[in-house]
């Protein structure tokens, strides 16, 4: 055959994973990217939105378009996609807790455009159970999380057929510390446990229900692991096709097909010789891309320097260009698959499915995802700690962090332009200021109404979607949603995790809990840390392995999960007389939490107490930091543990005196309570 007459396949489609400040400023993103050759929109939603807040929310104080764009409305919603088509447009939603509200304001906005329910295509997450192991932007408790997957499943299969509605997420199982048959097994359990609900509810028939099979769709990670990576992905097309047809009853091979989307790792990127990532999210890319039989449908990429914060539209033009090269301009797509008949392949693929299969079953044993949550929770710790003891020792090697950190100056950090994209406080000011003015023109009697009909749907059982699409039509907010359902459902807080099982090297910490006992015993009693991650953010894994690591050395620690607020936090200090208090921020809102933190342990008398933060800081908002209060500040580039310990026990050294002297006594310090399963 002529080389240039062979038949190409489809290429993937082209994401970038994009959403900032304000819905105004990511459409022109979106449209700018689109003109570039981007063939799909992937959306990322701040915190407050993710969460069930509206903008003017005291709980979104500082997080308003930090990490993604702030929806409240509908108006926000017509403003994120004007001028673009949806009848036309495959959109992924990143959102979990809130999927059923986004999709109904996305609904509302097609109908306005005209749009037929039918043809809509595209993506919500609705994934809340790896939320409770992970990411942490859940809300209410693990059943009515999922009855509200199931509702968002129920109506698509009914009124938009060609409409993800949900993608299960192996992502930040990967990004927690997930060793590849973890992400599998707990993927797939989670996939099961969905089904099941759908299944046992009797809304879909038993001849539908194989569609509904059809529609699950996955989000995975890919690290940059070549060869494991690829036989992740064969492993995950071969387990989903067993459970289908055994667990399910699946007949036609087509309805058990493994369909999943990307985005590659970006937990390997490196604050350190940030220009070395390009390569790390090239092999990532190829990893699941290159097996024909294991392809992913669509991929977005992170840019080259998200360990250091928000990338510019350039740094995402360079990401999808990478795409595109891989996709056109070599012959990766002229070929069947070339991993098909490999023995090394096929030996790794089974041993995979082998580990996986027994996770799965451990799940089951326990009665299912839902029911195992607090043990897959600490299996992500545990071997997140082994992954962290890794790198610290060199056995894990990461070249410019542990290995060849000899480097020239980069070009493209010090060019004099701005290294990242910041978020200005006044974007806050005028999204807040907008959404007043908002509620201030729709017919309230109407929104009124509205809420009672949500409300009598939640608490009836019934389905959510339709109630939810007209309270978006007549201008219902984000917040107002997530109230009305907080009201029905309650509020969860997810385990920490942080007592798990796991390799503790006894060697390595001998110095550091020697210095650890010299100043307890200095200060009459045992060292106390509390931990806390103030804010919306729900990335805990850096906060999860601080504590973990604080205890090893024989610290009292004080750690109670996510979305605290700074007055939580200064109250667990004032309880446990603290000796220490640390932050651990990664949505960008580290300057204006820090500074209410300190504020407040001044008010509380508690001064003395010195303040460490650690987080996705960039370098220019280190000494801001310090004039706020805080005593050291921890990026990234602070990868060895142990000698974080070191210098928050010199910290307290220094001290001593004015600790013992304003340590008072106080009540015993109360623990939340879990809400139950």
């Amino acid at each position: 055959m002529n080389e240039k007459s062979k038949k190409r396949d489809k290429p993937w489609m082209f994401r970038t994973y994009a959403g900032h400040s304000t819905a105004k400023a990511s459409n022109e993103l979106y449209r700018k990217n689109l003109a570039k050759g981007q063939t799909g929109l992937s959306v990322a939603f701040d915190l407050p939105t993710q969460t069930g807040y509206d903008s003017d929310h005291p709980l979104a104080r500082g997080e308003v378009g930090k990490v993604g764009v702030p929806i409240s409305h509908l108006g926000d919603m017509r403003s994120l996609f004007e001028g673009i088509p949806l009848a036309e447009m495959n959109t992924s939603m990143t959102i979990n807790a809130t999927a059923a509200w986004l999709l109904a304001l996305y609904v509302a906005l097609a109908e306005e455009q005209g749009a037929e329910h039918a043809k809509l295509t595209g993506t919500v997450q609705n994934d809340i159970l790896k939320e409770y192991l992970s990411r942490g932007t859940y809300i209410f408790p693990p059943a009515p999380s999922l009855r509200l997957i199931k509702d968002v499943i129920v109506y698509t299969a009914r009124d938009m057929p060609k409409w993800n509605p949900t993608n299960v997420c192996s992502y930040h199982l990967q990004e927690a510390g997930a060793t590849p048959a973890q992400e599998l097994a707990f993927a797939l359990a989670t996939a099961e446990a969905v089904l099941d609900e759908v299944k046992n509810s009797g809304e879909v028939s038993p001849e539908q229900f194989p569609q509904v099979v059809a529609s699950i769709s996955f989000f995975v990670n890919a690290g940059v692991r070549l060869v494991t990576e690829v036989c992740k992905m064969r492993a995950f097309v071969d387990l989903w096709d067993e459970i289908a047809e055994k667990r399910y009853g699946v007949e036609d091979p087509k309805l058990r097909r493994f369909r999943y989307g990307v985005q590659v790792n970006s937990l390997g990127l490196t604050e350190q010789q940030p220009e070395n990532n390009v390569y790390r999210i090239l092999l990532s890319m190829l990893a699941v891309t290159l097996s024909k039989k294991a392809r992913a449908r669509a991929v977005q990429l992170p840019a080259w320097n998200e360990a250091l914060g928000l990338p510019r539209p350039w740094d995402q033009q360079w990401s999808l260009r990478l795409q595109q090269i891989v996709a056109y301009e070599t012959d990766l797509l002229e070929y069947g698959d070339i991993f098909d008949g490999s023995v090394e392949i096929d030996r790794k693929v089974e041993a995979l499915k082998e580990e996986a299969r027994a996770e799965l079953a451990k799940i089951q044993a326990m009665g299912g995802a839902v029911a195992a949550i607090d043990y897959m929770k600490e299996a992500l710790i545990a071997s997140n700690a082994a992954r962290v003891e890794a790198i610290e020792k060199g056995e894990q090697v990461l070249v410019g962090v542990n290995a060849y950190t000899e480097t020239e100056a980069s070009p493209l950090s010090e060019s004099g332009i701005e290294g990242i994209l910041t978020v200005p406080e006044t974007v806050e000011i005028g999204q807040v200021a907008a959404l007043q003015a908002w509620r201030q023109e729709r017919d309230e009697k109407a929104v009124r109404q509205a809420l009672v009909d949500l409300k009598s749907a939640a608490a009836e059982n019934r389905n959510i979607m339709p109630p939810s699409i007209a309270a978006a039509k007549v201008g219902v907010t984000t917040g107002e949603w997530g109230q009305v359902l907080r009201e029905v459902f309650g509020q969860y807080r997810a385990p920490t995790g942080i007592h798990a099982k796991h390799h503790v090297d006894e060697a390595r910490l001998e110095e550091v809990r020697r210095l650890v006992d010299q100043v307890s015993g200095r200060l009459g009693r045992t060292l106390t840390f509390v931990v806390g991650k103030p804010g919306l953010d729900g990335h805990s894994n850096g906060a999860e392995q601080i504590a973990v690591r604080a205890a090893d050395c024989g610290m009292e620690v004080v750690y109670d999960g996510i979305r605290l607020t700074p007055a939580e936090i200064v109250e667990q200090a004032r309880e446990a007389k603290a000796h220490v208090v640390g932050l651990s921020i990664l949505s960008g809102s580290h300057v204006s939490l820090v500074r209410e933190v300190v504020q407040r342990l001044r008010e509380a008398g508690l001064s003395e107490v010195p303040v460490v933060v650690g987080g996705i800081i960039p370098a220019e908002d280190v000494n801001i930091l310090k004039q706020c209060g805080a005593a050291a500040v921890y990026t990234p580039k602070d990868f060895q543990l142990n000698d974080i310990m070191t210098g928050i026990v010199h910290l307290v050294d220094a001290k001593v005196p004015e600790l013992v002297e304003q340590s008072v006594p106080v009540p015993p310090l109360r623990q939340r309570e879990k809400v139950p399963l």
